[in-house]
């Protein structure tokens, strides 16, 4: 199922694309009815005396092999552990009140604590003699609430697929208790978790979630006694999984750059697993991870850190480089994601993402937005034009993290006030962008895109074009909106607002008449900004930053009204000096 369908030939390996190129998003009209009550009831039947017989089986002594975790773990977190905290972007719980069987956290942070990636922190941080009475404790407290009752909250297959790989990997602090009462059930409850994950997996939500529970079946069938036989059957779900879930030029369907990363760090540790037992790493995986590293390095600033894009935060450079080499990738940054959607320009020290692509898919998971068109900037490791982030699984008010999503909160054109792709009240995509077409040429010294989408056109008889060139030294970035009149027509004007959003290091000085500011950049080159076609002001704007605190910035917004015969603004960010 792809998020979007290509419409002509297959990627040739070079940066320019067959004019006239389009993506057409699906219209698949969301989950139905009957997808949403089977969903519910699986949930109902894992409950049920009958789902906790088929979780019976053997004892597992021990494990057969204690992999490596590649991913270094984040020491400020892991500081945070020693000190009784639990600390999880800007939230905290002191470990003494943590009740793994009432936590009433954030989305992200009770994920966090349910699957035990905390370990990795703890063990970035502390000895094996400190970590353990941690650890232990922690884990004693899970399965206490959780080793024999399956409850959804913490029972989802990917949760259970990434436990299983780390507490696989830090089993040292976990199993290394004298009480072999403990040590039994931790095995026990492994054993558990990989027959739950038996049926579960298939039934995750397509994408990362899924990738992680066929990783945490292979892992169990790899390392826990007894589940040889579910090796071949993990293998073949991941693989499958895997063409669902990765576009043909490696992106994740949802288009998040931390969705991608999951998947990245997954294989990557799913590897280690195999490395555990000396056993070869799947040729489908090894292909996965070819094309999936260069597109989460195509979403790269020159700072090393992600863009934020389809609710992902612009997750830290030390652990994307960290992901890559756990991968065992060496790549360049891709280009030209031409399925997956986000286009590159590069240049000397200027780095541009572009959201070339329709939105994902109705059917996909919560969180998508709607960007189609919308771009960020960097000059070398300081950020320039930004989208105002995403909100993830944080703790900031639903209102603001359902404004991250709106058109207006990315660095491109908005009509009327209004989104280029409607945003549910469940939190899903509805209709808006269904075409986005596409050129893409790199000549006499300068990298152009030309793109337009269809998602004002039906209510407002508008096509949006936006045209981006980099020139060769990345010093000068030009670019126009316009606003091509198209289907039905339009007798009266049209109020439109045109959006860049600036980093918070970015000190912004109006310049001219109104239609130019000069952006200085501490510690870095100062940029000016020029536009034509419509006023210029200077206002508050916000970006979410890579531990989802809200820091105040500015925006260059550019207002005024469309006439029913369309309308161009030409606007140009060039270095000083």
């Amino acid at each position: 199922m792809n998020a979007h369908q290509p419409v002509d030939t297959p990627y040739q390996g070079d940066d320019s694309i067959k004019p006239g190129r389009r993506l057409i998003r699906l219209d698949d009209g969301g989950l139905s009815l009957a997808e949403k009550l089977a969903a519910r009831l699986q949930s109902v039947v894992w409950r049920t005396p009958l789902h906790r017989l088929r979780l019976r089986g053997k004892f597992p002594l021990k494990l057969i092999a204690v992999p490596e975790d590649p991913i270094p773990g984040d020491r400020v977190r892991g500081q945070a552990l020693l000190e009784g905290r639990a600390f999880f972007h800007g939230q905290e719980i002191a470990l003494a009140d943590l009740d793994f069987g009432a936590l009433d956290l954030s989305p992200g942070f009770a994920d966090y604590l349910q699957s035990f990636e905390w370990l990795r922190d703890l063990a970035a941080v502390a000895d094996r003699e400190e970590a353990t009475p941690i650890a232990e404790r922690l884990m004693r407290n899970w399965v206490e609430n959780y080793g024999t009752r399956v409850a959804q909250k913490s029972w989802r297959a990917d949760l259970w697929g990434q436990r299983m790989m780390v507490w696989t990997a830090h089993a040292p602090l976990i199993l290394s208790s004298g009480d072999l009462v403990y040590r039994s059930s931790v095995l026990n409850v492994m054993a558990r978790g990989a027959r739950h994950l038996d049926r579960a997996a298939s039934k995750a939500p397509l994408g990362a979630a899924q990738v992680q529970a066929w990783s945490g079946v292979i892992a169990a069938g790899l390392l826990v006694q007894g589940g040889e036989g579910r090796i071949g059957r993990g293998e073949a779900g991941l693989a499958r999984t895997l063409s669902q879930t990765l576009t043909a030029d490696g992106g994740v369907i949802c288009r998040s750059p931390r969705s991608q990363l999951v998947i990245v760090e997954t294989l990557a540790m799913l590897r280690a697993t195999y490395d555990a037992r000396r056993q070869e790493f799947p040729a489908p995986f090894e292909s996965a991870l070819a094309y999936a590293v260069p597109a989460l390095l195509g979403v790269t600033h020159g700072d090393g850190g992600l863009a934020s894009w389809q609710g992902s935060w612009p997750t830290g450079s030390r652990r994307v480089a960290a992901a890559v080499e756990a991968s065992g990738q060496r790549a360049l940054p891709l280009r030209n994601a031409r399925d997956w959607g986000y286009h590159r320009l590069q240049a000397g020290d200027t780095a541009v993402i572009i959201d070339a692509a329709p939105p994902p898919s109705m059917r996909l998971e919560t969180g998508g937005c709607a960007s189609t068109l919308a771009f960020e900037m960097s000059d070398g490791p300081h950020r320039i034009v930004v989208n105002c982030g995403g909100a993830g699984g944080s703790a900031l008010a639903p209102a603001f993290a359902a404004g991250l999503r709106t058109t207006a909160a990315h660095s491109t054109l908005t009509l009327s006030d209004s989104n280029s792709t409607a945003l549910n009240s469940d939190g899903s995509l509805g209709r808006g962008v269904v075409e986005v077409e596409l050129d893409r040429h790199e000549s006499t010294g300068v990298s152009r895109i030309e793109a337009n989408h269809d998602g004002y056109v039906r209510r407002f008889g508008f096509l949006h074009k936006r045209q981006i060139g980099l020139s060769e030294e990345g010093d000068e970035l030009r670019g126009a909106d316009v606003l091509l009149p198209t289907g039905r027509k339009r007798n009266e004007d049209t109020p439109f607002s045109l959006r860049f959003h600036l980093s918070p290091d970015i000190e912004v000085t109006p310049t001219g008449e109104g239609d130019g500011a000069l952006l200085r950049i501490e510690g870095g080159p100062a940029w000016h900004f020029r536009c034509r076609g419509a006023a210029l002001a200077i206002e508050d704007s916000v970006w979410v930053d890579d531990r989802s605190q809200a820091c105040p910035s500015h925006q260059l917004a550019i207002s005024g009204q469309a006439p029913p015969g369309g309308e161009t603004i030409s606007w140009m960010f060039r270095r000083a000096g």
